[in-house]
């Protein structure tokens, strides 16, 4: 069962060279994010002349991130 629950919850967070928290912070940052470009896509899609640059702008951040890991 340990041996499981190491897959599970461990492997992963251990092959970017990091703790289960502290991958759980990054993740859950980086959802955050996700979903402000999700919410300005689907503002910009209502009233095209709001949020123009916001998902985009969000999305090449959140890439960087991912990048430099």
């Amino acid at each position: 069962m340990k041996s499981v629950m190491n897959k599970i919850l461990f492997e992963h967070p251990a092959s970017v060279d990091e703790g289960y928290f502290e991958h759980m912070r990054f993740a859950s940052k980086f959802a955050l994010g996700l979903f402000v470009a999700a919410s300005a896509a689907i503002i910009h899609a209502v009233i095209p002349c709001l949020c123009e640059k916001t998902a985009s702008n969000k999305i090449k951040e959140l890439y960087g991130k991912i990048q430099n890991r």
